[in-house]
């Protein structure tokens, strides 16, 4: 199966749960419903549950028990879209070429229905009964991973940063929930010891070039592939500011290539996770 099929194919799969999971619009209050089901199929590549799924068959994971999980993690994604956008943290009028969802349904009820969605993941996350996977997720997005990135973000705007606080920003604010997806899909299939430490560092290096990748698309992107604003990021810490474009770009490549040499213990199965590495960096949106 080649990249594009795969990444339609799981994506189909994810949207179908998701589309289960969540209350339907004429489900009481159905304003709040609405809101979240406006997000959550705005469109997306659904990278984060798709790197679970992924993960959850590498490690030879059977069956549907990762689909919870998943749709839990493109919950919390979509949750963190929808507060980042708002005015007082972005002010983002544009999420994926459509209107954002404050600018649709109000602050205040954009506000909540990313606390909802937040809500509703873990609700589902229970579903995997792992006690394991439920810390994992909530410290990727807590304190000591996106929320934290997203602190070091607001207090960077504005400022000359360093190359090591631009790392430390993606790599929380993007990266955690990155890497907690191929690991929470590793930890349902079973993996333990060195796949899982193989696979933890693979996540790591990805989920910061994915991050570098936006910020170049920022600079050299065009606003209706990418569906939202360029030059959006001029007051903020990123690697083509700090680093330069050209290294920028050989950063991401070369996250890229020793990620996939993580992968060397997977034999021919790893080849699915290689051509995402390199969608990472390669993608125009």
């Amino acid at each position: 199966m080649d990249l594009k099929r795969y990444l339609d194919v799981k994506r189909k799969i994810v949207e179908n749960a998701m589309d289960r999971y969540l209350p339907s619009e004429k489900t009481e209050p159905r304003t709040i419903h609405k809101a979240m089901r406006y997000s959550v199929f705005a469109g997306g590549k659904r990278l984060r549950p798709i790197l679970s799924m992924a993960s959850f068959e590498l490690v030879n994971g059977k069956g549907k028990s990762i689909l919870p999980a998943a749709c839990a993690l493109e919950f919390l994604h979509t949750y963190s879209l929808i507060h980042d956008d708002l005015p007082c943290m972005d002010n983002d009028d544009l999420r994926r070429g459509k209107p954002t969802l404050h600018k649709i349904f109000g602050e205040g009820m954009a506000v909540l229905a990313g606390d909802a969605l937040h809500a509703l993941a873990f609700e589902i996350l229970l579903k995997a009964k792992n006690s394991q996977v439920i810390e994992e997720v909530a410290k990727s997005i807590g304190t000591k991973g996106m929320i934290g990135g997203q602190v070091a973000d607001l207090e960077a705007e504005g400022k000359r940063v360093t190359p090591s606080k631009v790392a430390y920003i993606h790599s929380h604010k993007t990266g955690a929930l990155i890497r907690a997806s191929i690991r929470v899909g590793a930890i349902l299939g079973g993996a333990n010891g060195k796949k899982l430490n193989a696979l933890s560092r693979f996540g790591e290096k990805i989920g910061l070039a994915f991050q570098i990748t936006d910020d170049i698309l920022d600079v050299e992107g065009e606003e209706k592939v990418i569906g939202k604003k360029t030059h959006a990021d001029e007051r903020k810490a990123t690697y083509p500011k700090t680093v330069g474009l050209e290294r920028s770009k050989r950063i991401a490549k070369e996250l890229i290539k020793s990620a996939k040499n993580d992968l060397r213990g997977f034999g021919k199965k790893r080849t699915i996770f290689e051509e995402l590495a390199d969608y990472i960096v390669s993608r125009v949106n």
